[in-house]
């Protein structure tokens, strides 16, 4: 049986054990903080579990799928209501048919756009690009700058924390790439995206947006445990401080002072600290690995009384485009976005908001208190009168997000490329192939099969 070191106990880290547990490796998990789970994390509020981190993945994909049926997991979907876009002082509902901001018909952007913007979007202009571009600039080149920093930015806010005009189309959205490549239509990408969604009430699906009941937040938790009744071994509080070869073993070096040896690494860290530790094995691995550059953001998450369900309305929250310079990115209504957490707390609401975004950390620079107030504040603002919650929870994710920038891609297959030198080494996480849950789980997983490859190309027996 051979042995193999997960560093790292992200969703990512904990795919990726769980595939070689799977295939029958000796398994050790290593997670430098208390516990397992990354950004997906719950916390008490007002005596109930809510998600802190990322509260949903995309339950169609086939990832997702996966581990969940291997889990014996049910999931749950939103709640059918729609969002909003806090612009101009209004409230606006988040205009139908687009794909990642991109309209599949500018006459549905009128009412968030003024009528001379709605007029330059409907003349579409074809993107030229000879390799990749960021999303804003091909987004601005064919409909105009205010598609961009009223749809584009607050959407592409809420994924990454981002800046639409550095982050990377091939990378964030490699569809609307393909068609760029090709001298294609944006819009009518995004028509045909859209112009099919499954009914809301088909059984036979997944639902779109997916959560588990308790929190997503749960899930890295109930993986551990999995993994744990397979017999692997997942330690908390274990900082890897360096890692070399000793013959044909790896030999990582612990905070403690302890050594152990493994067939195999899989690093599942953000890219900062896999960087550290490849350092000294793959210097110009570490180089690229440190060219990835990271967002901050805070999520505060109040319960406030019921009073406050008429001024909420029926919608799962708002997103708040950069160009508005509030102190808030985004919030989630989180009791009428996710039915079962309605259902647990009748006598409260919880509402969540978020602030940070791409190398805007001095915003973040204010005690737990003031943004817990600023971001009341700015509920109010956009809400009217509501009621002061009674509880409150500051979560602050420094470093939380990667940011694929313009040739992202390019980057990680010259980090992949440069890697396969190092016997049975891997990376994996939201660094490399997409942010989300199903991403970092593919991933995870992926990075497993290949160590699995090199160390006995026809399978672990």
């Amino acid at each position: 049986m051979v042995a193999v070191a997960v560093v790292g106990g992200g969703i990512a880290g904990l795919s990726a054990a769980w595939e070689l547990v799977g295939a029958g490796a000796e398994v050790t998990v290593l997670e430098s903080t208390d516990r397992v789970g990354g950004k997906l994390r719950t916390e008490k509020v007002a005596g109930t579990q809510v998600d802190v981190g990322a509260e949903s993945m995309l339950g169609r994909r086939p990832e997702t799928r996966s581990l969940v049926a291997e889990l014996g997991l049910d999931i749950v979907g939103t709640a059918q209501v729609g969002a909003s876009i806090w612009s101009r002082g209004e409230l606006c509902p988040m205009p139908r048919g687009t794909l990642m901001g991109v309209p599949s018909n500018a006459q549905g952007l009128a009412g968030l756009l003024e009528p001379d913007e709605v007029a330059r979007a409907a003349d579409e202009v074809t993107v030229r690009s000879d390799g990749d571009i960021s999303v804003g600039d091909a987004v601005e080149q064919a409909f105009g700058p205010a598609v961009v920093d009223r749809l584009v930015e607050p959407l592409l806010g809420g994924v990454y924390a981002g800046d639409a005009r550095y982050l990377s189309l091939r990378a964030c959205v490699p569809a609307l790439y393909d068609v760029v490549h090709r001298g294609g239509s944006l819009q009518e990408a995004a028509a045909n995206a859209t112009r099919h969604p499954a009914a809301p009430d088909d059984d036979d699906q997944p639902p779109v947006f997916a959560g588990l009941r308790g929190g997503i937040g749960s899930l890295p938790m109930l993986l551990a445990d999995a993994l744990a009744a397979e017999g692997a071994i997942v330690r908390t509080s274990t900082t890897v401080t360096g890692v070399d070869r000793d013959g044909e073993q790896w030999r990582l070096v612990l905070a403690d002072g302890t050594t152990m040896h493994v067939e195999a690494i899989v690093f599942a860290t953000p890219a900062p600290a896999a960087a550290k530790l490849l350092n000294p094995l793959a210097p110009q691995v570490a180089t690229e690995l440190r060219a990835i550059e990271y967002s901050s953001m805070a999520v505060v998450t109040y319960a406030f009384p019921v009073q406050i369900a008429p001024a909420l309305g029926e919608r799962s929250g708002f997103l708040v485009p950069p160009v508005e310079q509030r102190r808030i990115k985004a919030s989630t209504f989180s009791s009428l976005k996710w039915p079962w957490l309605g259902q647990e707390r009748t006598d409260l609401v919880f509402v969540r908001v978020s602030a940070g975004r791409f190398r805007e950390a001095h915003t973040l620079q204010r005690s737990d208190a003031q943004l817990a107030a600023d971001g009341i504040a700015e509920l109010r603002a956009a809400l009217g009168d509501i009621p002061a919650p009674v509880a409150a929870h500051v979560q602050r994710w420094g470093g939380g997000l990667p940011q694929y920038a313009v040739g992202h891609v390019d980057l990680v297959a010259r980090i992949r490329d440069e890697l396969a030198a190092l016997p049975a080494v891997s990376v994996a996480g939201a660094a490399y192939d997409g942010v989300g849950i199903p991403a970092c789980i593919g991933s995870g997983r992926t990075a497993a099969r290949n160590v699995l490859a090199q160390l006995n190309p026809t399978g672990i027996t």
